[in-house]
């Protein structure tokens, strides 16, 4: 039973790594590298929308700048029925 659940784990990797190569060789878009943040750094600024149930509205992370501490929290997998 463990050999299978390995082969089947082997499986599933290489494949996985078959279907993205194409998939990235063919995106030519140029994406910069992530900010390289540290403990204690500054957060860059950012703008984000969301809607208040009547208005569509902006918020950017510099409005709570020496006001407030924030925590960013993110759901991947956050309304999308799975």
């Amino acid at each position: 039973m463990r050999k299978l659940a390995i082969t089947a784990i082997a499986a599933w990797l290489l494949l996985g790594g078959c279907l993205t190569t194409p998939l990235q060789a063919a995106d030519n878009k140029s994406t910069p590298p992530p900010p390289a943040l540290k403990v204690g750094d500054v957060a860059p600024d950012f703008k984000l929308q969301y809607f208040d149930g009547t208005d569509l509205k902006d918020v950017t992370l510099s409005q709570y700048r020496d006001k407030k501490n924030v925590v960013l929290a993110f759901y991947i997998f956050a309304f999308t029925g799975g």
